[in-house]
Parts: C-alpha cells; sequence; structure tokens
C-alpha cells in the first residue's frame, strides 16, 4: 500500500477525518472482488493528490458501528470531505477513477485540481491476449490463454460478469445441479480467471480502442498494447425508457425466457413487444406460467405468421394492442403491477402480474469500436468458425459476434475456441 494511504480505526476517525482538511476516505472490506477493483486506482490517485488530499482506509467489517453511522452499506464506498463536513457524491461499488476526481475537483481549488489532473503521467503495458469484456466468453477466453502462459489481460468497463451477474437464477449451466445465482456462477468464474494469472482493468473508462495497431487506452494514463485482442463486449438489451426498467432488472424484469421463464411455473407473466423473438419466447414462457400477457404497440404483430397462428390458438395468451408500458412498480422482491398507456385514448390502466420479460430487441456492444470492422446484417461482428474478423489478430466473441442463438453456454464455448485459435498462432 502507497505510503501516502492510512489505514485507521473507528477511534482515529474524529481527528483524522472530521478534524482534517481534505479526507477521501474508502470503507472496504475483505474477499471484495470490487474493493480489489478499486485498490490499485486508489493507490494511483494517492500518489498524484496525496500531497492536498488525506487518503484514509477503514476496515468495515472491523468498524460496523462507524459505518453504520455514517450510512454505508456495502464495500467499496468512498466518502469525500472538506473541512469536516462530507461533499461531493458517495460512491460505491464499481468505482471509476473519473468519478473519483470529479470529486476531488470538489474538495480542491479548481486551479490546483486542474494542475494535478494534468500531473498524471501515462504509462505503456504489453501483454499477449487483450480481451475486451468481461462476461463469460471474455473470462472463458481469459482462463483458457492464460493457463495456456500468455500474458492476459481483461479490461471491463464494470465489473466482472456481464449480463448474467444481475441474473436472479442460472439453471441449464452444465455442472450445477441446484439452480445457481448468476452473481455467483461469475464470481466462480471471474475467481478461476484470476487464478489462472489474468490481469484486471474493472471498473474503467476505455478512451481509446484502435484494433488496427492493437492498442487499447484505459481512464486515459493506461496505454495497453496486445499481440491479440478478443472483443468480448456482449450485447445489451433495447431499454423502453420506461420508470422502473433499469432498477428491477433482475427483480421481476428479464430479457430471456430461456434462462428466466422456469422461475415463472404456474405464475401470470406480461409480455412487452410483438416482433418475432416477443412471440417466440411468450409461446416458450407458456410451457411455465399459467397465463401471459402480450402487450404491444401496434395494432396487429409483427411475428410471422406461423408464430402469430401458434400464439392466437394458445389459450395461455392474452392480447393487449395499442397499449406502452409506462412505469413498471415492484413490491417487495419482484416487479408485481405494470401501467400502460392506451394509445388511442392516452388512459393509463394498472396490470397486476408476477413478472415482465421485456423483448425490445438487443444492441451489440460496439459504440467505442471505430474502424473496420466487419458486421452482418443484424450489427454484430461477423466472425469466422475459428472467431476471427475480418481484421488480423483480431476475435469475436460471445454475444457481440454474429450468431444464432445467444446464451451463456455458447458464449463461452467462442471464448474457448478464440483463447486456443490465439495461443495456437502465438506458438507459431
Amino acid at each position: 500500500m502507497s505510503g501516502k494511504i492510512a489505514n485507521i480505526t473507528a477511534a482515529e476517525f474524529e481527528n483524522e477525518v472530521l478534524k482534517g482538511k481534505n479526507v477521501v476516505v474508502d470503507f472496504y472490506s475483505t474477499e471484495c472482488p470490487p474493493c480489489e477493483a478499486l485498490a490499485s486506482k486508489y493507490e494511483g490517485l494517492s500518489e498524484i493528490y496525496g500531497d492536498d488530499i488525506k487518503f484514509i482506509k477503514i476496515f468495515r467489517q472491523e468498524n460496523k458501528e462507524l459505518a453504520v453511522s455514517l450510512g454505508v452499506s456495502s464495500s467499496p464506498t468512498l466518502l469525500f470531505y472538506k473541512d469536516g463536513q462530507m461533499v461531493g457524491e458517495r460512491l460505491s461499488g464499481g468505482i471509476k477513477r473519473a468519478d473519483i476526481v470529479k470529486n476531488f475537483e470538489l474538495i480542491l481549488d479548481s486551479e490546483r485540481a486542474e494542475e494535478l489532473k494534468k500531473s498524471a503521467k501515462s504509462s505503456e503495458t504489453e501483454c499477449d491476449v487483450l480481451i475486451l469484456g468481461a462476461g463469460p466468453a471474455g473470462l472463458t477466453a481469459g482462463i483458457y490463454s492464460a493457463q495456456a502462459k500468455l500474458n492476459t489481460i481483461i479490461v471491463d468497463k464494470d465489473l466482472p460478469g456481464g449480463q448474467v451477474k444481475v441474473t436472479h437464477m442460472v439453471s441449464n449451466f452444465p455442472g450445477f445441479e441446484e439452480p445457481i445465482s448468476g452473481y455467483m456462477l461469475m464470481h466462480h468464474m471471474s475467481e478461476q480467471a484470476k487464478g489462472a494469472g489474468v490481469n484486471f482493468r474493472s471498473a474503467v473508462d476505455v478512451t481509446k480502442i484502435d484494433l488496427v495497431n492493437k492498442i487499447v487506452e484505459v481512464d486515459g494514463v493506461e496505454s495497453i498494447k496486445a499481440k491479440k485482442i478478443i472483443i468480448a463486449t456482449g450485447s445489451s438489451p433495447r431499454n423502453l425508457g420506461v420508470k422502473g426498467e433499469v432498477e428491477n432488472k433482475g427483480r421481476g424484469i428479464s430479457y430471456c425466457a430461456t434462462c428466466d421463464a422456469k422461475f415463472y411455473e404456474g405464475k401470470h407473466v406480461i409480455v412487452i413487444g410483438g416482433g418475432n423473438s416477443a412471440i417466440e419466447e411468450a409461446l416458450f414462457i407458456t410451457k411455465f406460467a399459467s397465463k401471459v400477457t402480450i402487450v404491444h404497440q401496434f395494432d396487429k404483430l409483427q411475428a410471422n405468421k406461423i408464430a402469430q397462428e401458434k400464439a392466437f390458438a394458445n389459450p395461455k395468451i392474452e392480447f393487449v394492442f395499442e397499449h406502452e408500458p409506462r412505469e413498471f412498480r415492484r413490491n417487495g422482491n419482484s416487479v408485481n403491477e405494470v401501467v400502460v398507456e392506451d394509445l388511442k385514448t392516452k388512459t393509463l390502466k394498472t396490470l397486476s402480474c408476477d413478472g415482465v420479460f421485456i423483448f425490445a430487441g438487443m444492441k451489440p456492444n460496439l459504440d467505442e469500436f471505430i474502424g473496420d470492422l466487419k458486421l452482418d446484417n443484424w450489427g454484430y461482428v461477423s466472425v469466422d468458425p475459428a472467431m476471427k474478423t475480418n481484421l488480423d489478430d483480431i476475435f469475436a466473441v460471445g454475444d457481440v459476434a454474429g450468431k444464432r442463438y445467444r446464451q451463456i453456454t455458447t458464449a463461452v464455448a467462442d471464448g474457448t475456441i478464440a483463447a486456443i485459435t490465439v495461443s495456437k498462432e502465438l506458438e507459431d
């Protein structure tokens, strides 16, 4: 730990923090992946700002009373103080360097804050394999490449786990007789990757990607040059932009019937959408749910005729046409009400349910890639059977790659294929 970081206890809090001038406090825990992701950033920033701001660490488990009194309920949590008063935004979970610096700008004189910000020195790192994305595909590729004794770095804008870490339960991943929470499944995968020797850059901002020269810049201060790059950035559900959607993902709002339909045995489910995915997934959900209500914005479905005929013939499916959701409400652990608007009369009504599936489409996470990556007709990266793209030494795996099915198991397979190919090419 840097000499500019002090580890204190609750007994020293008043003297070191409340009587200090400019202070940042890190409440941390052991066996805490987000704390590990923060540690290197915290230490690096202490070297830059440590003469102007006092950097404090407090072990949360041994100082519970203090943590509770400050409303600190998760690790890590960063608190910022100026002249004994808490200022700025408290940060927790996957904390980014840029957000810490933004709070420092509230503590320091603006000129001094800018001076210190500009003083940050850039570093250069070289590796054999650089993997962009820490979901199932990226982590699997990391495990295989690291076990092949390749210097492997995984970069992710969030904490490891991808979409799966916010999936309530996973029951179809081989090797687990009982359903396992998505968070724990991805925790096991990321720990296995660390054990294999993978180096992580988690909860970072990717400030530059140069696929031609195989250089990725992280947080504006580290330039990583690789021999091979594996793109594993995944895809994201297209958000509806409806109140309650984002905060209830994994709490009664799902985007994958194959993953979650079995948890709604004998229950009422609402499906949002009317295209092929929505109708085909609704038909699958009827194998479990006692009732499925399809809410669609148009007066007719957009799905193919065969799927439509099956849906209209299914006694478990009801339709609410020309309506759109306006709010998802949760009472307890899961969403149980959807407020919908009649697009003709503009009136609102509330539909009761046990869960919601949204099928407004997916989009590959490629916003930061500027270059000559060849995409398929749906905007996903075109790959060959070895997961190679059209660019030399650039691979794409998992949900970002063009494919027919997107599941955890298919992502894991992609990562395996890419990593073995990379290993053999680097050997040659």
